[in-house]
Formats: C-alpha cells, sequence, structure tokens
C-alpha cells in the first residue's frame, strides 16, 4: 500500500538500484569531482541515459556481461 512515504537511501549494489522506484545518482565521480545531480529518474531511465557511471554499470549488469 503507497501511504505516500519517502525513504531515501544511499545504496551503490546495483541488484538494488535496479529494483527502486526512482534514482538519483550524484557525480561524475567521488570526492571533490563529485556532488552535482547527473540523473534523476526510475532504473529504466537510467539504462537508456549517458553521462552516468552507473548507468554503465547497471547496464551491464543487467545485459549479464
Amino acid at each position: 500500500m503507497d501511504r505516500g512515504n519517502s525513504v531515501v537511501v544511499v545504496e551503490h549494489n546495483l541488484a538494488v538500484v535496479a529494483r527502486a522506484d526512482r534514482v538519483v545518482d550524484l557525480g561524475p565521480d567521488a570526492g571533490r569531482d563529485g556532488g552535482r545531480v547527473v540523473f534523476e529518474g526510475t532504473p529504466a531511465q537510467l539504462l537508456r541515459a549517458s553521462g552516468s557511471f552507473t548507468g554503465d554499470h547497471l547496464r551491464r549488469v543487467v545485459r549479464g556481461s
């Protein structure tokens, strides 16, 4: 049942990311080179997005390579 609550999770496990309702990807890298929103949307949209390291890795996991 959707009660309108939100849960924010910081996650690096791509199997969990693939099952999320929404993804906010920060980057483009870590540390001082990161911290900008490079993507926001569903995991399906992330699979089609360019400019996201998370999207690049998620495509490999989903394709099984």
